[in-house]
């Protein structure tokens, strides 16, 4: 029985020594060398290799090293293997750090007077309270609840949508499409941390747009394809958004020359919202094979019919 790592060099030095200290008897390999290809019962990749039921036949388990799993071609994996996204709590905190940054940068004007600076203006506006802003997630899931939960804390109105209706106490929870709009027209910062699926690809498009309120902020932290870009800017130009933070576009990087570039009503930051620490990445993944071996659930698995 082995374990396969395609990664980078960094997990695969920090995790191989937890993996002989924890799981002795279970072979280490780090891709493209593989051991025997029958013995391979775990894989944990960012991207598997191509054809993956015919690499490793008995593969039982593939981790994604990353939070999500919209990278992944789930048709091309047997239904048989289970599929697990990572769920390491340097994520959770990485987002709840970005997400608190960027309303609280929209709610005290910081990127008005970042605009300002730039053009030499010295002008201040009055400081409202939080208690004014209306904060919804899109996406009430490992990362969204959290989230939600710390910027309650900073006294903002906070609601969420999400696909099932959920319950946390001060939070008001919003559920399928037919509570979409009403959570929109109750919204004044937009954040998206929703799964990439079918069902949401380009869902944050000027239809979407045109039910905030005039002047809402959008924060994606989600993925590139959750955005209609055109839209976003159209949006923008129009009035109906006064502000987006963007942490991941569609390519990534943008190319030379792309209008989300320059315009001054945008902030793009490179993909960094959140990322899994390597370390912890290797304890979360041994933790998840030591409850698959005694038939306990994973944390991470994804409903599969759902694609997480």
């Amino acid at each position: 029985m082995s374990f396969v790592l395609k990664s980078t060099e960094e997990r695969a030095r920090l995790w191989k020594p937890m993996f002989a200290s924890e799981l002795p008897e279970l072979a280490f390999h780090v891709w493209p060398e593989a051991g025997n290809p029958q013995k391979v019962r775990y894989l944990a990749a960012w991207q598997p290799p191509e054809n993956l039921a015919e690499n490793f036949p008995n593969l039982e388990v593939l981790f994604s090293v990353g939070a999500g799993v919209d990278q992944l071609n789930l048709a091309s994996i047997p239904e048989n293997v289970r599929v697990v996204r990572m769920m390491e709590p340097g994520l959770t905190e990485g987002m709840i750090e970005y997400v608190l940054w960027a309303v609280l940068s929209y709610h005290r004007n910081m990127f008005q007077y970042a605009r300002q600076q730039g053009a030499h203006v010295w002008k201040g506006a009055p400081n409202v309270s939080s208690s004014l802003f209306r904060v919804g997630v899109m996406g009430m899931g490992a990362l969204g609840t959290p989230v939600l939960k710390k910027l309650s804390q900073f006294g903002y109105v906070c609601h969420g949508w999400s696909r099932s209706r959920h319950d946390i106490p001060g939070i008001k929870s919003y559920a399928g499409p037919e509570e979409l709009d009403a959570f929109l027209a109750a919204t004044d910062i937009l954040v998206c941390l929703m799964p990439l699926t079918e069902a949401t690809k380009g869902i944050l498009s000027r239809k979407l747009f045109e039910k905030l309120p005039k002047g809402a902020c959008l924060i994606n932290c989600g993925r590139g394809g959750h955005l209609v870009q055109d839209d976003l800017l159209w949006a923008l130009d129009n009035g109906q958004l006064s502000q987006a933070v963007l942490d991941v576009t569609d390519p990534e990087p943008l190319p030379e020359g792309h209008p989300l570039w320059d315009h001054p009503s945008i902030v793009l930051t490179p993909h960094i919202a959140s990322s899994s620490r390597a370390a912890a990445g290797g304890e979360m993944i041994i933790k998840n094979i030591m409850q698959y071996e005694n038939a306990l659930n994973m944390i991470g698995e994804i409903d599969r019919s759902f694609g997480y």
